[in-house]
């Protein structure tokens, strides 16, 4: 099985001059821009895609939205790819009026099994990567052999690659990847191998200079 995770593109979110705290925001015009351009490139190099699936959050279905379209595929949303924070302890989704706005004052890492966010019921970083390897690994059963597209957030392929490389609870690397930056998983069939093999990270290669931001 071949996973392609796919960080969004630009969002109002990820501004330097943000101040809007935790919001469901769309797409600047850059970040459409870089969906158009993933979308344009990415059919020319991997032709056939089995399923593709996609955040619920709308910078991440707006980024999805004309991948679908270059590969006539539906989308499949799930909730468990949406960002840090942004689901309950139980792993469901907030509902939009009731999003926490406001993070804590601490990086997640730094205190994993705390509350991520100022509210009751706020998941905490290991809640979140267990939902996270949850989806990969019923990836793994229902998409065996498969080549498969996720269209999330930077937290969710940090997430992936500590669920993947079994980092234990205090991480000592931050994973980065760019807007539309694509990271290539493939888990491999070995009974005595590793499971699981790391083709790249971050690739931007769709993207022109103008729009690396």
């Amino acid at each position: 099985m071949h996973i392609y995770m796919i960080r969004h593109g630009q969002s109002y979110v990820n501004l330097p001059d943000w101040e809007g705290g935790n919001t469901d925001a769309p797409l600047t015009a850059l970040g459409r821009q870089q969906a158009e351009a993933l979308a344009a490139f990415f059919p020319q190099r991997l032709a056939k895609v089995d399923a593709l699936y996609a955040s619920t959050m709308r910078r991440a279905r707006e980024t999805a939205e004309p991948l679908a379209a270059a590969y006539r595929l539906n989308i499949d949303y799930d909730t468990r790819v949406r960002e840090i924070g942004n689901n309950r302890l139980d792993h469901s989704a907030w509902p939009e009026a009731a999003l926490p706005n406001q993070y804590v004052d601490f990086w997640a890492s730094a205190r994993p099994f705390a509350p991520v966010m100022v509210a009751e019921n706020a998941e905490s970083l290991m809640h979140f990567r267990t939902r996270v390897g949850v989806f990969i690994e019923e990836l793994a059963v229902h998409h065996r052999g498969q080549t498969i597209i996720i269209v999330c957030h930077g937290g969710v392929i940090e997430a992936a690659f500590q669920h993947i490389f079994n980092v234990g609870p205090w991480q000592n690397c931050e994973v980065w990847c760019s807007n539309t930056g694509i990271t290539h998983f493939e888990r491999v069939e070995h009974a005595d191998r590793e499971t699981w093999r790391l083709h790249s990270l971050n690739r931007t290669d769709h993207l022109e200079p103008t729009l690396r931001r």
